[in-house]
């Protein structure tokens, strides 16, 4: 699984200097610097630029870059630049198939959209073949699927699990795609609790005010670090067992292997703060 967290992923438009610089200042575990959707055909030149000359102005921070479709003119140029200015990891947009991903192959880790059908269905295929992460691209595949959003995303569970359990059968992290209201906090924070219940990592978001109510949801709150914490000190207190009664429930060893991993997410949290 990942070694940091990535409870909050914040897209930022390659092509406005003001947000490339506004966001050096905000909370975000990730900032993904794009390339595609939010710059406009007329623009990806100079965004191009902009971004692989920022990439340097973030340390300590994890930088993705967004880059065009590596089928496209300017997602070939992005992948030479990109490459060469070595961010974190690049993120490929709309992957359908483990086959797309070999163009992109280099020095640089890759992360992989879910967001068409061909990409859900093929999501295993693509967590094996060597990306880091999977990135759900829910707008595109809602798009794509021809279906309308619902405040539950109930016509987008299927996708979301099979993505979750592709990610994990690699090893892989996996975030959840964006809540597009920016104004619906309350919906937003629902939508956050709602993609850690699934298995989700964090969550890929589109302004700076979904940041702070992302990283809580995405974050162990102090009672599940306490009870992590005593569910470890009850097996150290009963060894070679493996199984044990803890607070009128019978809990195994892997409530244990939970209990390390949410510890450990925590420690990430607090290193990264």
């Amino acid at each position: 699984m990942q070694a940091r967290a990535r409870r909050s992923v914040l897209f930022v438009p390659g092509s406005s200097a003001k947000m490339l610089e506004k966001a050096r200042g905000l909370a975000c575990d990730v900032l993904v610097l794009d390339l595609e959707d939010s710059v406009a055909p007329e623009a990806k030149d100079a965004a191009r630029t902009a971004v692989c000359a920022a990439l340097k102005l973030y340390p300590g921070r994890e930088m993705v870059v967004r880059i065009n479709a590596v089928s496209t003119a300017a997602g070939l140029a992005d992948l030479d630049a990109v490459q060469k200015a070595r961010p974190d990891a690049i993120l490929l947009p709309k992957v359908d198939r483990a086959d797309d991903i070999v163009p992109a192959q280099g020095g640089v880790p890759l992360w992989a959209m879910i967001e068409t059908p061909l990409g859900v269905l093929n999501a295993t295929q693509i967590a094996a073949s060597g990306v880091a992460c999977l990135v759900m691209g829910t707008n595109d595949l809602l798009k794509a699927m021809q279906g309308q959003p619902l405040p539950d995303r109930r016509n987008l569970w299927w996708a979301m699990s099979q993505t979750i359990m592709a990610a994990r059968a690699s090893g892989l992290s996996v975030l959840d795609g964006i809540h597009n209201e920016i104004d619906d906090l309350e919906g937003f924070a629902v939508s956050c609790i709602q993609g850690r219940a699934f298995g989700f990592d964090g969550k890929t978001l589109i302004h700076p005010r979904q940041i702070a109510p992302c990283n809580r949801a995405f974050s162990p709150s102090m009672d599940e670090i306490a009870q992590a914490r005593r569910i470890l000190r009850a097996f150290a207190d009963n060894p070679g067992k493996g199984a044990i009664a803890f607070d009128g429930r019978m809990i195994e060893r892997l409530h244990a292997e939970e209990a390390q991993r949410l510890l450990a997410l925590a420690e990430a949290v607090e290193g990264q703060a």
